[in-house]
């Protein structure tokens, strides 16, 4: 039998563990089998749309279904049944965050994930198997660059779903929370980005193109502008943008956003959406246009396909030009480290809570001896 690294997570089971402390690392999650897409736009719709579109419940189950169809044309015929990346890049992401972190606190800290959609990993059955574990202590941890009510505020909803149900007796077994909420605004984050993009300029571009030729499209993740006064992201994402094309600007004069919308009907979306974008930079003499997700931490469709159709159309509609598709952070050495570097402050507060002065040195020292 092989043992992956998913396996590992549950096979010390041990009792109380008063200064453990489990990371909820939460994502998404992607359909792996057309079996699951209705089930999964069930999901999906009931935690998402509700909180912007005006449906009522009992459309959600045969529209989920007829959805599904729509994907399993779109990922099946159209894309040769395209399986999405996004759960395979999201577990290398946990277990490099897992790894830096126990790096400085050895196995007091262990990291599980999440995803909003799909079993077996939604956030109740994880919440579940740590409970079991004997883990009194989580971190919520939304590995999501913008806060929204569509990113961090349903996993805090499930989260609290799961709770509820899974207390017993007077006293709730969890005895310390922390959250982190995204980290839109992080300097590390906002510098990694604009570099990806100069260093794909200097390897790729830089011989055959003048600096102001260049056009940048920093994809955001669409928001719709009305989500009944909730955080719908818009903000945070703008934010985002500006501090990153702060970088560039000087460099590269032609930069916009280009929001990855869904396309729903009623709906007011973010503007420009992505197309829209790369037309007006290419109206200002764009001779090639780089596509850079900074909105998504995590490959998925919509930074894969959506982009890909994206350029596809661009392509038919201007001749001579080039695009360029560049991939999410994904499991980048440097953002697995800071990743697990933001969640360090959380985690020592929750070890300080118990009372627990804990001195790093000796952790740290401990560890080597392993």
């Amino acid at each position: 039998m092989v043992v992956t690294p998913e396996k590992l997570q549950h096979t010390h089971e041990h009792l109380p563990n008063h200064d453990s402390i489990a990371v909820l690392l939460m994502g998404y999650g992607e359909v792996e089998s057309y079996e699951d897409f209705a089930n999964y736009n069930e999901q999906a719709l009931n935690l998402l749309t509700a909180k912007f579109a005006p449906v009522p419940t009992w459309v959600y189950p045969p529209l989920a279904k007829l959805l599904a169809l729509f994907d399993r044309h779109e990922w099946g015929h159209t894309h040769h049944d395209f399986i999405s990346p996004h759960n395979a890049i999201f577990e290398k992401q946990r277990a490099g965050i897992e790894h830096e972190l126990q790096h400085k606190w050895g196995n007091k800290v262990q990291v599980f994930k999440a995803f909003n959609f799909c079993a077996p990993f939604l956030p109740g059955q994880v919440l579940a198997e740590i409970k079991n574990q004997g883990f009194e202590k989580i971190l919520i941890y939304p590995l999501l660059v913008v806060d929204s009510i569509f990113t961090s505020g349903i996993a805090i909803e499930q989260v609290n779903k799961a709770l509820a149900e899974l207390s017993d007796g007077e006293q709730h077994w969890l005895k310390g929370t922390r959250y982190i909420p995204s980290f839109y605004n992080e300097p590390e984050y906002i510098s990694l980005m604009a570099r990806l993009v100069e260093e794909k300029v200097s390897s790729d571009l830089a011989t055959n193109y003048l600096p102001s030729q260049i056009g940048i499209v920093l994809l955001n993740h669409g928001c719709p502008h009305k989500a009944k006064g909730f955080t719908s992201g818009i903000d945070e994402s703008q934010i985002l943008y500006e501090l990153v094309r702060e970088k560039l600007i000087h460099r590269y004069p032609l930069i916009s956003v280009g929001w990855l919308n869904h396309d729903t009907p009623l709906i007011e979306w973010t503007q420009p959406n992505a197309t829209q974008a790369a037309k007006n930079l290419i109206q200002l003499g764009a001779k090639v246009v780089i596509f850079m997700p900074i909105g998504f931490a995590t490959e998925n469709h919509e930074t894969l396909l959506d982009v890909h159709h994206i350029i596809h159309d661009l392509e038919k509609q201007y001749s001579g030009l080039d695009y360029v598709q560049m991939p999410c952070v994904n499991d980048h050495p440097q953002f697995l480290k800071m990743a697990a570097g933001w969640a360090n402050t959380q985690i020592s507060e929750l070890m300080k809570e118990a009372g627990q002065e804990v001195n790093l040195q000796l952790s740290v020292h401990h560890h080597h001896h392993h």
